[in-house]
């Protein structure tokens, strides 16, 4: 029997330690599994609820790092983080995606000689100025097997030097939880409380230090939102640290005199699910929405340069239309009106079989 510790640390995580914790459970004879919780995101909102949501064991140890600096947090995590593996001594410790977390505690298991497998492995923005961009270089050069998501992710760590025997193709573990929870996601009143119908409305999240931090470029994405949102309401749950900076630079009132723009407090996973899946338009700059929109066939407009997964580009629902107000509105109008021309294909092995393949390449190990 395999102890493995799976670390969650911030938002994005938990839709991607779901599905393994799951495959686990089911699989007892073969894992000993282990949550622990880094606390990178404090807010309850954030992270708690998507425990229950996800139906994640509520973690077993949890670190209580909360917010700081880069350099602050990734030491915080790493000074707690080490005397659990001390403790429990596991076979292999789960890191998921591009986190501080994912990093620290990577960087933990090296020094002391713990096993560490990577899952989301292999993905590249080529934009170093990205913090997350990093972290996944550095997670995969010093992880004993680096689980991809798609083909080309493989393809980038060939490229850096690292060999075949430390490299498996799984598939989107993410996709994984969309499967499992799309048809009770769609059974949420979310779209009842905010009275939208179906399809009649866009959806938007916008959390990156790169867009919410720099006033200009927070300045040009809302004038693209007031002209999408005169042709279109745009829900837009808003992140924390998006809501402070719109404040700090004096965007309130504009947003306020957008009636077709909506701000609302952040969603749980399954309202969120809810929420986008049965939109027409989705508008963001996060990472796992470019993949979930590419599975649902729903249009996505990713307000970045780069992406890391030009997979859901190539073969997905995925436009990058940067910051420039006129590509942003010009992409959305064609998106509407149907010229917008994407192919709808979903990637090998999105599937929702990934956490047993992982599962399995441990044992095999």
């Amino acid at each position: 029997m395999l102890k493995v510790i799976n670390v969650v640390g911030a938002r994005p995580n938990f839709m991607k330690v779901a599905p393994i914790m799951e495959a686990m459970e089911r699989r007892k004879r073969e894992f000993a599994p282990l949550v622990v919780h880094t606390g990178q995101h404090y807010d309850s909102m954030m992270s708690d609820t998507f425990f229950s949501d996800l139906e994640i064991p509520q973690p077993s140890i949890h670190l209580k790092v909360g917010s700081a600096s880069h350099a602050v947090q990734t030491a915080a995590v790493m000074e707690r983080f080490e005397p659990v593996v001390l403790e429990k001594k596991p076979d292999w410790v789960l890191v998921v995606g591009d986190v501080n977390s994912t990093l620290a505690c990577a960087l933990v298991c090296a020094k002391l000689g713990v096993k560490v497998g990577h899952v989301e492995a292999g993905l590249r923005s080529r934009d170093r100025t990205m913090p997350e961009e990093i972290n996944r270089l550095l997670t995969d050069q010093i992880a004993q097997l680096l689980f991809t998501p798609s083909e080309d992710a493989g393809e980038n760590l060939r490229a850096e030097g690292v060999g075949d025997e430390r490299i498996r193709f799984v598939g989107n573990v993410m996709i994984d939880s969309l499967f499992k929870h799309l048809a009770r996601a769609k059974e949420s009143e979310v779209r009842r409380n905010l009275g939208v119908s179906d399809q009649e409305y866009a959806v938007l999240t916008l959390h990156r230090p790169s867009n919410v931090d720099d006033a200009e470029t927070l300045g040009r994405i809302v004038d693209a939102l007031e002209e999408i949102s005169d042709r279109l309401p745009i829900v837009f749950p808003v992140h924390p640290r998006t809501r402070k900076t719109i404040s700090e630079f004096g965007f309130g009132d504009r947003i306020k005199k957008a009636k077709g723009l909506r701000l609302v407090e952040p969603l749980g996973y399954l309202d969120f699910l809810g929420l986008f899946s049965q939109s027409r338009l989705v508008l963001t700059d996060s990472g796992g929405l470019q993949e979930e929109t590419t599975v649902l066939g729903i249009p996505c407009l990713t307000l970045r340069e780069n992406t890391e997964r030009p997979i859901t580009v190539e073969q997905g629902t995925n436009t990058i239309v940067g910051t420039n107000p006129e590509k942003i509105t010009n992409a959305a109008f064609a998106a509407l009106n149907g010229s917008l021309t994407t192919s709808r294909q979903v990637p090998a092995l999105w599937d929702g079989h990934t956490a047993d393949r992982i599962l399995d390449a441990l044992l095999e190990n």
